[in-house]
């Protein structure tokens, strides 16, 4: 049997073919299909709504976009799609592409981005840490609803997990928050969340 490597797509190709579709990003080149269930998009909807009451009670200048891709910058062939991405409408003067695309290349427009994790649970745990730090993210959510993500990531025995993580020196501080735990966030103190509640 021959091993056929998948064709890598530049990130042009990708916004051309795939721009529109929200079922794939693209990570190093390698089309990734995000496999979105029914359940997968209640709780991204849930999450999108209670993050949009809290953004229009504390008055704050940011918006969620339906759809949205971030182009890291250091990463050529990449175009990450979240779940839920909050934006600061301040920053978008800033952003290149966004008058012609739903395309964010610079850190300092997102506030936060939300992960629903899926069976490619690796990108949310591990490859997209290390992206949103880079990209300067001031916190990331990873909602691990059906308790897929590695034992390393989740704990033993897996269950549902929402890991909150939040940019301390570069580097994401990690907690995590089980059912019954009421979640805490840094960018919105007064959220009242539990993951219950999204599930």
């Amino acid at each position: 049997m021959t091993y056929t490597p998948p064709k890598l797509l530049t990130f042009e190709q990708f916004i051309t073919e795939y721009g529109d579709n929200p079922h794939y990003e693209l990570i190093d080149g390698e089309l990734r299909d995000m496999e979105p269930t029914g359940p997968h998009e209640e709780v991204s909807g849930s999450i999108a709504g209670r993050i949009y009451v809290e953004i229009l009670r504390s008055n704050l200048n940011w918006l969620i976009p339906k759809t949205c891709l971030i182009k890291p910058p250091a990463a050529e062939a990449t175009a990450l799609r979240p779940d839920v991405i909050v934006i600061d409408k301040a920053e978008l003067n800033k952003e290149p592409l966004w008058q012609k695309e739903p395309i964010i290349c610079n850190g300092n427009t997102i506030k936060l981005v939300a992960e629903v994790v899926s069976t490619n649970w690796q990108d949310d745990y591990a490859r997209k840490v290390e992206e949103y730090a880079f990209l300067n993210i001031q916190e990331y959510w990873i909602i691990d609803f059906r308790g897929l993500g590695g034992l390393q990531f989740i704990g033993n025995p897996k269950q549902p997990t929402f890991t909150v993580c939040q940019l301390i020196n570069s580097t994401y501080q990690q907690q995590q928050y089980r059912l019954g735990d009421a979640v805490t966030s840094y960018l919105f103190p007064n959220l009242q969340l539990k993951l219950d509640d999204v599930m």
